[in-house]
This record gives C-alpha cells, sequence and structure tokens, in this order.
C-alpha cells in the first residue's frame, strides 16, 4: 500500500516513503492517504540553485527560516545558497559547517550550499569540497561584499584547475570590471537615478567577462556555470563554446524575463541589480532563447536586504538585488509552462541530484500544485523578512497552492536536508 495516491489535472503520483513509486495520467489502487487535486496542475518542485539567504551573520537581510518559506510558497523544494552575503562568508570549511548547521535547523525544504572561489579560498576549497559543497562561486568583478573578494583570471584560473580535479563545477558572476570602468570614463554618469545605474553597466561587460571564463574552462577542464545572464548574445557565447566541447552551461534569472528598462525606471530601488534590467528587445531575445532551450536553468539571484539599503536617491550607493523569490515562479508560469525543465530537471542533471527533478519512479516526490486563480502581489503576502519586490501590483493568472517535499505538504515546521556535493555524498547516507 502507498502512502500516498494524489490525483492532478495532468498527472497523478503514487508516493511511498517520500518517493514516486508510479506516475502516470491517471491511477488506482489503495494508499493510506489519496489526495483530489484535479482542480490542479502537479508540476516538479523549483529548484532554486542560486539564493542569498544571507545566514548567519546577516539574518536581518533575510535568514534561512524567512528565505526558505517563502521560496516553499513560491514553488521552491530545494535552493542552492551563495557563500555570501554570510558574515563571515563561506570561505573556509568552519563556515561552510556553520552554515549547514543552521540550515538543517532552519530550513523548510531541501538545500546544498555553494563555498566560495576567492583569493582567500583556494587553500580550503578541497576542504569545503569535503564537507560537500555542492561546487564553487567566483566574481569576476567586486561582489559588493567586502570580505567576499572578487578572483581576477589568475585566481579564476587557479580555481578552476582545484575544482577540475575535485569534479565540482565553478559558476560565476561575469562581469568585466575593466569594460566597466572603461565605460564609465568614456561616459561619465550625470546622475544617480536608474537610468544612469543601468547605463552604466554595457552588455560587453558580460560578453568580456564570458569570453574570457569560457576560454579559462577550456583550458583547465573545468565544469563552468554561467550565472545570471541578461542577454541573448551572452546565450550564444555558451551555446557556442558547447559546441566546441567546453563543458558549459548558463542561468538566467526571473526578473530579467519580467523587467524591462522602462518597469525598473517606474519601480526604482526594488529593481536595483548587478547586471542590471536589460531593454525590452533584449528581454523578449532572451525570452526566445529559453523558449528555444538555450539557457539551461533559471534561478532566482534573490538578494535582499533591509529597507534602509534600498532607499534614498543615489542609486548608485544602494544595495544592488532583487528579492522576488514567492512570486517569480508564478509569474513565468502564467505566461509560459514550457519552461519546468530550467526549473527542474535541467538543475538536478547538471549538478548531479540523483533523486531530484524528475515526476518518475525512484525520484524524490517534490512537486507543486498550481491552479488558474489569479493574484494581484501585494505587500502582506510576502513571507521575506521585508517586504520588498519589483513585483509588488503584478498579477499572476495561475497560483501555487501548495508545495510537497518528500510527499509531505510543506510547513514552517517541515525541515529539509542537506544534499552534498555527488562525490562526498556516500558520507552523508
Amino acid at each position: 500500500m502507498n502512502d500516498l495516491l494524489i490525483h492532478g489535472q495532468n498527472l497523478a503520483l503514487a508516493i511511498t516513503a517520500g518517493q514516486i513509486t508510479a506516475a502516470a495520467p491517471a491511477l488506482t489502487g489503495s494508499a493510506k492517504q489519496e489526495i483530489d487535486a484535479r482542480h490542479a496542475l502537479i508540476l516538479p518542485g523549483w529548484i532554486d540553485a542560486h539564493v542569498h539567504f544571507n545566514e548567519p551573520g546577516r539574518s536581518d537581510w533575510e535568514g534561512l527560516a524567512t528565505g526558505s518559506r517563502a521560496l516553499a510558497a513560491g514553488g521552491g523544494t530545494t535552493f542552492f545558497d551563495m557563500p555570501l552575503n554570510s558574515s563571515p562568508p563561506v570561505i573556509t570549511r568552519a563556515a561552510f559547517e556553520e552554515k549547514r548547521r543552521l540550515a538543517e535547523e532552519k530550513s523548510c525544504i531541501d538545500f546544498a550550499l555553494w563555498g566560495g572561489l576567492t583569493p582567500d579560498s583556494l587553500d580550503h576549497m578541497e576542504a569545503m569540497a569535503d564537507a560537500g559543497a555542492i561546487g564553487f562561486k567566483a566574481f569576476m568583478c567586486p561582489s559588493g561584499i567586502d570580505e567576499f573578494q572578487d578572483a581576477p583570471p589568475s585566481t579564476l584560473r587557479k580555481g578552476m584547475e582545484i575544482a577540475a580535479r575535485l569534479g565540482l563545477p565553478v559558476a560565476v558572476h561575469a562581469e568585466d570590471p575593466e569594460v566597466i570602468r572603461q565605460h564609465q570614463l568614456d561616459h561619465p554618469p550625470t546622475a544617480t537615478d536608474m537610468r544612469a545605474w543601468l547605463d552604466s553597466r554595457p552588455i560587453e561587460a558580460e560578453l568580456s567577462a564570458i569570453r574570457i571564463a569560457i576560454d579559462l574552462a577550456g583550458q583547465t577542464g573545468c565544469h563552468l556555470h554561467i550565472v545570471h545572464v541578461t542577454c541573448p548574445e551572452g546565450i550564444d557565447l555558451v551555446t557556442a563554446a558547447k559546441k566546441q566541447g567546453v563543458q558549459v552551461t548558463v542561468e538566467t534569472c526571473p526578473h530579467y524575463l519580467l523587467l524591462d528598462d522602462t518597469a525598473a525606471i517606474a519601480i526604482g530601488p526594488a529593481a536595483k541589480c548587478a547586471p542590471p534590467i536589460r531593454s525590452a528587445a533584449t528581454v523578449n531575445a532572451l525570452w526566445q532563447k529559453l523558449l528555444n532551450g538555450e539557457i539551461d536553468t533559471l534561478g532566482s539571484d534573490h538578494s535582499p536586504s533591509p529597507l534602509d539599503l534600498k532607499q534614498g536617491t543615489d542609486l548608485f550607493a544602494m544595495w544592488g538585488g532583487i528579492a522576488g523569490i514567492q512570486h517569480a515562479l508564478p509569474l513565468l508560469l502564467s505566461q509560459h509552462q514550457t519552461i519546468i525543465p530550467q526549473l527542474s530537471s535541467n538543475v538536478a542533471t547538471r549538478f548531479r541530484l540523483p533523486h531530484k527533478g524528475f515526476l518518475t519512479p525512484g525520484h524524490d516526490a517534490d512537486f507543486i500544485l498550481i491552479e488558474k486563480k489569479p493574484n494581484t502581489i501585494t505587500a502582506s503576502q510576502l513571507l521575506t523578512r521585508h517586504p520588498i519586490t519589483p513585483y509588488l501590483g503584478m498579477t499572476h493568472t495561475h497560483t501555487i497552492t501548495a508545495t510537497y517535499l518528500r510527499g509531505q505538504k510543506v510547513t514552517a515546521e517541515t525541515r529539509g536536508k542537506f544534499l552534498p556535493n555527488p562525490t562526498h555524498a556516500a558520507k552523508y547516507d
């Protein structure tokens, strides 16, 4: 007898001990619990490989409890937390293990942790891998956090060589600081408003950094993951590199698909991020790359801050991060429901999570129920620590009504599991 039999509009699942035992358009049989959810679609849970929950040290910015709760409400069943903006950042084994301890105590969904690739972390990468790091994150330009230094090409090469030996990927924030600096010298900002911010970090800064990272990955044999690419030209560079045999994948984020520069100017500080929001034409072209399957994964890059760091008139001085994990997925799925692989199976495959990402027998029963049910986003709905999001006032036509983790409906009391990298997963079984 199964533990759960759930019937959705598009799919039925039989679940025992947290794993799917059968999946088909319709199922019969006995179960301890049976749920009729034919009013809703059953879709895989979002594996968000790019969040900043900022704990320890900056839990006043977000926190693992509030962040995971908001992500679960937004359809997430697994997250990978970035090594910044924790304080201290995760660039040593001790920092890694402390973040893991806190996440096991506070997260209501499953999680993995990135280690940092900085000039100070090279000697600690092997120890972080041994502790279970899913991979290593590097900034090719200043990160905005003094304790997390950027990795110039010489450091990035050394880190990639280590990561290749360890069999783990390197994720990069790809913006070339020299291109940004020269652009600002050639076109000095005459204001500090959103328009000036958008113009200050050109697409060419992304493209230059992507080229450098791809070249280094090809030379070192490192598996490269380029995060939050904003433009189709960047996707084209990755596609060409794949054809040449470079092991590289690419992510974009909901805000680069849901917002354009006109919207960012109207929204103001809540829409400040780096790389910045692009033009409507670029957004449309990026959607086409996504729908064509040229973009591998979708990550939220949820990077919140307290209200006071998002206030004032000087956009250049404000914290640059988008807070949007609770409503990004419903907004995306309201436009297109063919992007599920980039939210689930592609992520599981890319990061070698053998039991995640697929609604098929043998996989964890991580899924969401989503209904055609319009909702206009208000600040009172937000479960994040601070009521900040660029999506306020937007309406999604489809609403996530439940999230299930290993066959159990997620609540604030649910406890997630640590998902170590595949090289060391056996240590944690």
